[in-house]
């Protein structure tokens, strides 16, 4: 079935469209015929370009600013591409001489984080009542209790995951020695060392010793989730077996990011902006504040820097004790197993080199041998993980680091229904959904006693209908459509056991 395309866009392969526009910007779209592409996400594409015009009369308006011409130099669209608030989701941009902190966004360092088990589907499917019961007490009814030292919260906000395991100090329940060598060869952003976290010093003061606290091993709203999964099929036997992706294997994969930490990152850049915008140049239309990269703009980008670092840290340890919780659930109830991160990859991050900088936001990085060299993926290529709706299926593919998309991918399947309108999906819809689909909220929906309230249900039912299967893209071409453009081929398909919902 082909979807329909926006007349804007022009088609220049099976999987490959352009936008033009009036910029001149390269702007390359993978995406097969039959992927829905959202008219209101093009008209925000199309808003972003706008920013080539903006750096163009910012550089002028800066006073005493005589460096290189800033740009836009290119973009990628990745197929999970849908609107977002104000950049959309799946866009991939590369800058000259610019940082765009909106083209991260909030959730600085959202991410994926994937785990390989020693066990089999047909063991843990007998205990999914009781699975479901444990991690509900541990992710929602007091189980998750993280404790951490003020010594190893610095070190985890200025050192990142490596930072925080060789801290020393209280262990948590799963940790391996394996996961320190993990965190710097298993993952694309171990950290981001940073030499202060003063932006974030109330979270890492506490009364003494270790505390625990509501924000470390927090899921997040929106589509955040942790779940149980198997392996329900290989595509590439060699890849897959070299991963220890047999089919049947029970796998845990976690989508989480940097909480309220990334907010106030982001907010550190936009006051700064706000602050410094040259007097009488009109903020733009879009709504988008870049900086330049020179050195009047340094001191409020370091401001910036620093807290962004912080955040991305935050972000990479709090997949990891997600993580934990889901192997102490699967410890608890199907006896000892073993896990061990096959990758960690973030959505919504920077990357700068020199006066160049890519910004991804809602992609994720899928590049090949060459970026993946000295390290366990050097001969397949960097582990690229997209996940489908809930309770659809997800994809591990390995990545070929094609230049047209900046070596990125999408980050899922992407949004075909607003959540507001999803939101007021069909209830018949939902039902069937229940019955054949585990959801782990903190609102255990079976309790009779919590189904006779009625505002407490619908408002359950509410937020879940908007991330229910019917407000997402079809996985399947979005994969195809990775593999037709060359851009990264499956290893292996993952099919859900349960899912957790913060």
């Amino acid at each position: 079935m082909h979807a329909r395309q926006d007349r804007r866009l022009v088609r220049t392969g099976d999987h490959w469209l352009h936008l033009p526009n009036p910029y001149g910007v390269p702007v390359a779209i993978c995406a097969g015929d039959d992927v829905p592409l959202e008219h209101a996400a093009v008209d925000e594409a199309l808003a972003l370009l706008e920013t080539a015009r903006t750096l163009e009369r910012l550089a002028e308006a800066t006073p005493g600013y005589d460096g290189p011409d800033p740009r836009v130099a290119r973009v990628a669209l990745t197929p999970d591409f849908h609107k977002g608030a104000g950049i959309p989701i799946g866009t991939v941009l590369e800058t000259e001489h610019a940082l765009l902190p909106q083209a991260v966004g909030n959730d600085v360092n959202c991410g994926m984080r994937l785990e390989v088990t020693s066990l089999r589907a047909d063991r843990v499917r007998p205990r999914l009542d009781a699975l479901e019961r444990r991690l509900r007490h541990l992710f929602f009814e007091g189980g998750r209790r993280i404790a951490l030292t003020p010594v190893q919260r610095e070190a985890l906000l200025r050192d990142g995951l490596p930072g925080l395991l060789l801290a020393g100090g209280t262990p948590w329940q799963g940790v391996r020695p394996e996961d320190a060598d993990d965190a710097l060869d298993r993952m694309h952003a171990p950290g981001f060392p940073v030499g202060t976290a003063e932006a974030f010093a109330d979270w890492i003061g506490s009364a003494g010793g270790a505390s625990h606290d509501s924000v470390i091993g927090g899921i997040g709203g929106g589509n955040h989730f942790a779940e149980l999964q198997y392996v329900s099929q290989v595509h590439d036997a060699a890849a897959a077996h070299a991963w220890g992706l047999a089919p049947g294997t029970v796998v845990t994969m976690v989508h989480s990011g940097s909480l309220s930490l990334g907010h106030q990152a982001n907010t550190t850049a936009l006051d700064a902006l706000r602050a410094g915008w040259p007097s009488g140049l009109p903020r733009p239309g879009n709504g988008i504040l870049p900086f330049l990269l020179d050195e009047r703009s340094a001191r409020a980008r370091r401001r910036y820097l620093d807290a962004f670092g912080n955040a991305a840290n935050f972000a990479a340890g709090n997949r990891f004790f997600l993580s934990l919780t889901m192997r102490a659930g699967l410890a608890a109830e199907c006896g000892g197993a073993d896990a061990r991160l096959l990758y960690d990859a973030p959505h919504n991050l920077f990357w700068q080199d020199g006066e160049r900088v890519v910004h991804r936001k809602g992609a994720t990085p899928a590049g090949g041998h060459e970026a993946m060299a000295g390290g366990p993926y050097a001969m397949w290529g960097e582990p690229v993980i997209v996940p489908g709706s809930m309770g659809a299926a997800s994809f591990v593919l390995r990545g070929h680091g094609d230049p047209r998309t900046l070596a990125s991918a999408c980050h899922g399947a992407g949004r075909r229904v607003p959540r507001g309108a999803s939101a007021r999906g069909n209830d018949a819809e939902l039902d069937a959904f229940l019955r054949e689909f585990r959801v782990v909220t903190p609102l255990d929906h079976r309790d009779p006693m919590v189904a006779r309230r009625s505002d407490v249900m619908a408002a359950w039912r509410r937020d879940l209908k908007q991330e229910a299967p019917w407000a997402y893209k079809d996985i399947g071409p979005v994969v195809s459509s990775l593999r037709g453009g060359g851009v990264a081929t499956p290893v292996a398909e993952l099919r859900p056991l349960l899912t957790v919902k913060g």
